[in-house]
């Protein structure tokens, strides 16, 4: 459906309608085709709305996108170094035509904005790819969709909703609402600090010694993920920067909460943070080593200075001043950190503090602060308070419900977690009773039960898994599921075949080698084995008992009980 009429000049202050136009468009959007966002595309629809991405009004055109590409600007020369486009798959966008209305979702349907489409093409993604990683490869952004052969659409864009949020809400002002409470403060210069990890003494130093050389207080934003209502770690990262923010006068630092994430496009992605910032009333953007958003744990590299000399070169059409980091180390009299300009390795204290928080180890005073500390043990937490999966895999007959049975108990004597006993048999009938035994089904079960066992470990519970997975892609895909909120490790039950067909509780090694089943594990259907699990056990050499206590052992050597 088509529709000539003029649209409103949008506010100035964001791409969001008049509420008596969102209204027409939410009555008309019945008979637009729709496309639902993924998590970057959501944060890329938000930066367009509140803009952010000013000058932008919608996604770029065709001719905009080549443009970008070739040369870092419109097609008007205005400054802008990356393609902001909407991606969508091929069936979608052949079924569009240029001046179409498009309803823009988010994952569960509610309306957010209507796209008028102006070019709907194919993109050479390779070439794409060369253009906005040179000269330095940072690698890609993740913005096709999920797509592996997109088609992108540019087009003028009405806002009809943000993006809902639900977290912090009083940390999340538009570019407007930021460059007012400047006004208000009488702030006129402004350092923009975005970092990707928690901040601590040693950053806080350097920033106040920043913010006094620039005679500028300070904007600190913590680098999010897209997906951040899945991890953890995302509240984490907020509250821990609430807590350093509070450690400056009220007159130096502000925290906001932007949707911008983290892009690896080397100097190209940058500029695009350096434009983001100046639209949200800053003047001047910390650069870290590497033009990634995380401090640089080495001296200064060559390359480092050069970033910095690129993005000096263009300050004048982007309107931010880049300030490098200084090299902070501590004084040991004083257990001050002061300025170091003689090279050597700078000081990096996050990775130090979180691996004392998760042996358990007190933090020394000079190190970070203690509501900063606070809020990371919530999730550092020592080892033997984690939650953690025990990931039996080997043969059928090998041993691994016998053993996860056992380990299943004397972890619940020792009363500490809540442990959940996945056997493969149970999770077939209760979690995969559809699936067969192909490949692909095989696959899938397992992954199913690493998210089971990622769901029980992000809880702070004890999750014993006891399948077959015989391939390594799917025990891949169960140990990242999990460790990104616990522990993980995986113990093949290496008996052997031979031992395993004696057994044959079951009769099915005898089904098979009569031929009566196929795709039996180890007979007719490979078992892939492990390459560096974290133990070894194999059954035919120690009782089921002795294997639980070298297992026990383990676990006890690396302080997980």
């Amino acid at each position: 459906m088509q529709y000539s009429d003029s649209l409103p000049a949008h506010n100035a202050e964001s791409l969001l309608v008049h509420f008596r136009r969102a209204e027409l468009l939410k009555e008309r959007a019945v008979e637009f085709k729709s496309v639902n966002l993924n998590p970057s595309q959501l944060c890329n629809l938000e930066m367009l709305l509140n803009r952010a991405f000013y000058p932008l009004e919608g996604y770029l055109g065709r001719e905009d996108y080549k443009s970008v590409l070739s040369d870092m600007r419109l097609r008007d020369g205005t400054l802008w170094p990356l393609p902001i486009c909407l991606a969508v798959s091929e069936e979608f966008a052949a079924g569009l035509s240029e001046g179409e209305c498009v309803a823009v979702r988010d994952a569960e349907g509610f309306m957010l904005a209507v796209l008028t489409v102006s070019d709907i093409w194919k993109p050479d993604l390779k070439a794409e790819a060369r253009a906005i990683r040179d000269p330095f490869p940072e690698g890609a952004d993740g913005c096709h969709g999920g797509l592996v052969e997109p088609w992108y659409l540019g087009g003028r864009v009405e806002g009809v909703s943000y993006p809902q949020r639900y977290d912090f809400t009083d940390f999340r002002l538009t570019p407007a609402e930021v460059q007012r409470f400047f006004v208000q403060k009488g702030w006129r210069k402004i350092v923009a600090v975005q970092a990707g990890r928690p901040l601590h003494k040693a950053d806080r130093a350097m920033l106040e010694e920043i913010a006094h050389d620039q005679g500028a207080s300070l904007l600190l934003s913590p680098q999010l993920k897209p997906s951040m209502y899945f991890s953890v770690d995302h509240f984490s990262l907020v509250r821990s920067f609430q807590q350093f923010v509070e450690t400056f006068p009220r007159s130096m630092a502000k925290l906001n909460l932007t949707p911008w994430f983290e892009r690896r496009m080397g100097p190209r992605g940058a500029l695009l943070r350096a434009i983001v910032n100046k639209n949200y009333g800053c003047t001047h953007m910390l650069v870290w080593d590497g033009a990634k958003a995380e401090p640089r744990q080495n001296a200064f590299s060559e390359e480092y200075e050069a970033h910095i000399r690129w993005l000096a070169d263009r300050q004048e059409e982007t309107g931010i001043i880049p300030v490098a980091e200084h090299c902070m180390a501590l004084d040991q009299a004083s257990c001050r950190y002061v300025r170091s300009d003689g090279g050597g390795r700078c000081v990096n204290d996050h990775n130090a503090v979180v691996k004392r928080l998760t042996l358990g180890e007190p933090v020394p005073e000079w190190m970070s602060f203690p509501g900063v500390l606070k809020e990371l043990s919530r999730t550092y937490k020592p080892r033997w308070k984690q939650g953690i999966t025990l990931f039996f895999t080997g043969l059928s007959g090998a041993g691994k419900s016998t053993l996860a049975k056992i380990l299943f108990v004397k972890l619940l004597e020792l009363n500490s977690r809540p442990v959940t006993l996945l056997d493969g048999d149970i999770v077939r009938t209760n979690l995969s009773s559809e699936l067969s035994f192909s490949k692909e089904h095989r696959n899938l079960n397992v992954i199913r039960i690493g998210f089971v066992a990622s769901e029980i470990v992000k809880n702070g519970g004890v999750a014993i898994c006891a399948p077959i997975a015989p391939y390594a892609e799917s025990r891949r895909h169960a140990r990242g599921a999990v460790e990104h909120y616990g522990g993980f490790v995986e113990i093949h039950v290496c008996t052997p075949l031979s031992v395993c067909e004696q057994r044959d509780r079951k009769g099915i090694y005898a089904k098979a080698r009569a031929g009566i089943i196929k795709g039996l594990t180890g007979v007719d259907d490979p078992y892939i084995e492990p390459e560096n699990p974290e133990l070894r056990i194999d059954t035919s050499e120690l009782s089921p008992n002795e294997a639980a206590h070298e297992i026990l052992l383990y676990l006890s050597e690396h302080r997980f009980i």
